[in-house]
């Protein structure tokens, strides 16, 4: 099935290429009225299909329509880089002219390499009966930040008073990951929650003793202070500190497009509780719920640093707001460390669970502390 997928996302081509030649497709309505019929059509496409042996899982036809996006989205990315032609020069001055942006660009390219392979794979497992929740996680906390970063930039950015009626078709491809998150945060875990001696193992040992966990401790503790500076930086503050840093390291973050400022307030007022609760988590065992934020979250930054790098170091980034060449390694550096902190604690919760399970009573403990044991004994007695 992921092969027939992946070859019928490639006729969107063939929709770009007659609505670029067609100028009676051209007109801001008619887009929003062809880009609605073409959702319903690929929908009724998977559906019909699928109807001698259905999927078990409903979210199969939300990866398999977004797919077929993917391929759109990555067109528009390599066109506006130059490397292609021919199929939306219409949509860039009467569609969303947005996401010639830098980092749409970038947002672009994520979505149709990364978004189009997790939805092959859990497409693939989808078919084969097979679990796929902590893909799925990744992938709902990635495209979630994609567009809640998109859609809050574009209204708050320079494009605000340039939104066209395809704009509306943007709040799909973010209620349905949220709708994708709900559903999954919902659904048994793949792995199971309560763990024996290995566990109790792993929860006996001080943090000193676990040189992994204190690194990530500290780069977590790390990330925050740099997730609160940006965002300091992005609410004006006035504290020198935040000049120095605008001025001499990051100039990108005032940006008027607007999405640079939209990503630090959303990493400051929603991820800097998530990575004070991952250290809470690596300090505290048992906290069964790391398995899933963490990869959710891990999804989100990886995305938002992508477009964020990349946006930054686009020549359609104005030289204004590039990085500084005397500070540019540095900053490459900063950044690229707080988008791989998150990932390498999901990994290490993914790969070495006992510390974040529960811990089950072993034979003849009633699950009482020894003096309630002894006096519930002794009561008997």
């Amino acid at each position: 099935m992921e092969t027939l997928v992946f070859l019928f996302s490639f006729s969107a081509l063939g929709v770009l290429y007659a609505m670029n030649t067609t100028p009676e497709f051209q007109e801001p309505y008619v887009i929003l009225e062809i880009g609605v019929a073409v959702l319903v059509v690929v929908f009724l496409f998977y559906f019909l299909i699928t109807r001698g042996n259905p999927p078990k899982d409903i979210l199969f036809f939300v990866f398999a329509e977004f797919s077929f996006t993917c391929v759109i989205d990555l067109t528009s990315a390599l066109e506006y880089d130059g490397i292609i032609s021919g199929f939306m020069e219409f949509y860039q001055k009467t569609g969303e002219p947005y996401l010639g942006t830098a980092y749409a660009i970038m947002m672009c390219y994520w979505d149709g390499i990364a978004h189009f392979i997790m939805y092959l794979v859990m497409i693939s497992k989808i078919t084969d009966r097979k679990a796929y929740r902590t893909l799925g996680l990744f992938w709902a906390g990635s495209l979630c930040a994609n567009m809640s970063v998109f859609i809050a930039g574009i209204v708050a950015g320079k494009y605000g008073s340039e939104i066209r009626p395809a704009f509306w078709l943007n709040f799909l491809f973010l209620l349905m990951p949220v709708w994708g998150a709900i559903s999954l945060f919902t659904r048994p875990k793949d792995r199971p929650l309560i763990g024996g001696y290995n566990a109790q193992q792993a929860q006996s040992m001080k943090l000193i003793w676990r040189p992994l966990d204190l690194i990530l401790v500290v780069l977590l503790l790390a990330s925050m202070a740099f997730t609160i500076l940006r965002g300091l930086v992005a609410l004006d503050s006035p504290l020198e500190a935040c000049s120095i840093y605008l001025r001499q390291y990051e100039p990108y973050l005032k940006d008027p497009v607007g999405y640079p400022r939209v990503m630090m307030l959303h990493l400051f007022f929603y991820g800097l509780p998530l990575l004070g609760a991952f250290v809470y988590g690596l300090l505290k065992p048992g906290c069964t719920w790391m398995s899933d934020w963490t990869m959710f979250f891990a999804g989100a930054v990886i995305q938002c640093q992508w477009a964020h790098i990349g946006g930054s170091l686009h020549s359609r980034t104005t030289a204004p707001f590039r990085i500084p060449n005397d500070a540019f390694w540095s900053v490459l550096a900063a950044n690229l460390l707080y988008a791989a902190t998150p990932i390498m604690v999901a990994l290490r919760v993914h790969n070495d669970p006992y510390f974040f399970l529960k811990i089950a009573p072993f034979p003849g403990q009633t699950g009482l502390p020894n003096s309630e044991e002894k006096d519930t004994k002794y009561k008997e007695k």
